[in-house]
């Protein structure tokens, strides 16, 4: 016994620790799971963001691992105002949000329809801003990029009232907004910026950025108030490009591209827009009656400021008739051409060739022919001919206002009394503008796929690309 207790009193403390390691093993686990707890425990509701963030990151897989860029973009058109939110990886791929590839949404009347109460018009943005500035995670707000381009509606407005708009739209980011808002961040877009912004997006999309120019694909935006064409075009032929007309910007824009260089032949047709031209076309009949108005319908049509008289013609609305109107308001035959090919009003088309052999057409073109029935609406891409369009505009011009909606359920009350004049216009545009063959397909485009999803075919995407891309 005493020896026994001899030995234990001169016992080592590593001696103890063995002895007793089951002890302390079961004493020292919950200890290190507590101090875990408290380290990770949040200060601020700042961290919760970053913790809850980083899982929601990590339950992205493959797309998830590196930084996230996130960019807010407003689409200020004539017709309405959207926003798009979109997040990227460290590889400048889309990174899903929620269960879409981005934030979108929009509503209407758009900044230009407050021609005299620049507040009003920038307040008119205050939902989608909330909304969008909610959608980005908190602690990265202050990186996050925002721009506002407006399109367009506001540069017909002219340089005064919209520069007091854009002015009251920069104010209320200010004031309202923990986004990122850069030098020129809110601004009128010109229309080779517009153009090759949707020109980038659709060739992300199609991922043929980084190819050939001639792999990739041409486009036709039909806006509200202008439309656009661009399409790469080789080196040779961007060397030899004409001048543009005074006043207008220059014909090539020079890009740099996933690791290639193009030359993209880009112009912008302003007041040849849809909005902008029914106006145009309804100038040309002055104050008599338009052929492009349909049978019965007498009444005033109100675009940028201005009001101008839209009355069907006695004998009712003729394709023929509206088509030589439509012409007219295109300048189609116009003598201030000087280069071997125009396309209207003295622009030079570019020369064509392999970038222009696809072409996507977007925007108003596609809404258009979703509402006169020849394309799903449902569907993001449809494949049609200019054909398509002439044969619904044989239709809406030889009906009634009171057969309308019988005839067309899906036109919206106010497009009715336009629907002849706009898919007239459309054709027109296309066959006699662009000098596209009626029987010529092309796509009619909404949204792109991008591996499970369907984008947004829009400018803003080019845009928020460029954002993120900036130092």
């Amino acid at each position: 016994m005493t020896a026994k207790r001899a030995i234990g009193r001169h016992e080592s403390l590593a001696d103890k620790i063995h002895r007793h390691r089951g002890l302390l093993l079961v004493i020292s686990i919950p200890i290190v799971l507590i101090a875990l707890v408290l380290l990770l425990m949040p200060g601020t509701s700042t961290s919760v963001s970053v913790i809850e963030y980083t899982m929601k990151n990590h339950e992205g897989g493959s797309t998830s691992r590196g930084p996230r860029n996130y960019a807010v973009i407003f689409d200020a058109g004539s017709s309405g105002s959207r926003v798009h939110v979109y997040c990227f990886d460290q590889n400048l791929d889309l990174v899903p949000l929620e269960n879409e590839l981005e934030l979108f949404l929009q509503l209407k009347p758009g900044l230009s329809a407050y021609p005299n109460d620049p507040r009003q018009s920038a307040n008119s943005l205050v939902s989608l801003l909330d909304k969008a500035e909610a959608s980005v995670p908190r602690e990265l707000r202050p990186k996050t990029p925002v721009r506002v381009g407006a399109t367009a509606g506001l540069r017909a407005l002219g340089h005064k009232a919209s520069e007091n708009i854009l002015q009251a739209v920069r104010e209320l980011l200010k004031d309202r907004s923990r986004l990122k808002t850069e030098a020129n961040a809110v601004t009128v877009l010109d229309g080779t910026q517009e153009g090759s912004y949707q020109w980038v997006t659709i060739n992300y999309l199609l991922r043929t950025l980084g190819k050939p120019y001639s792999d990739t694909v041409g486009v036709v935006d039909l806006g509200g108030g202008s439309v656009q064409m661009a399409y790469a075009i080789p080196e040779e032929d961007a060397a030899t490009a004409p001048k543009p007309l005074e006043g207008e910007d220059s014909y090539v824009r020079e890009m740099y591209l996933k690791g290639r260089k193009y030359f993209l032949y880009v112009h912008s047709y302003l007041h040849y827009g849809l909005l902008a031209a029914r106006a145009e076309i309804l100038k040309v009949s002055e104050d008599s009656n338009n052929p492009c108005m349909v049978t019965g319908y007498a009444g005033n049509y109100k675009y940028g400021g201005k009001a101008f008289k839209a009355t069907a013609s006695s004998s009712g609305a003729s394709l023929d008739e509206c088509r030589r109107v439509a012409i007219n308001a295109l300048k189609v035959n116009d003598s201030l051409c000087t280069h071997m090919k125009c396309t209207f009003g003295g622009v030079w088309n570019g020369g064509g060739g392999g970038g222009q052999k696809k072409m996507f057409v977007a925007s108003f073109f596609f809404d258009r022919a979703a509402e006169a029935g020849f394309v799903d609406p449902k569907q993001p891409v449809a494949e049609v001919r200019p054909l398509d369009f002439e044969k619904a505009a044989n239709k809406a011009c030889s009906m009634r206002m009171e057969e309308g909606k019988s005839k067309f359920p899906h036109v919206e009350e106010d497009n009715l009394p336009y629907l002849c004049l706009d898919l007239v216009y459309q054709y027109t545009l296309l066959v006699d503008g662009f000098g596209l063959k009626p029987s010529q397909t092309i796509t009619l485009v909404k949204k792109v796929k991008y591996g499970d999803y369907a984008v947004e075919a829009a400018w803003p995407l080019g845009s928020a690309i460029e954002a993120v891309s900036s130092p």
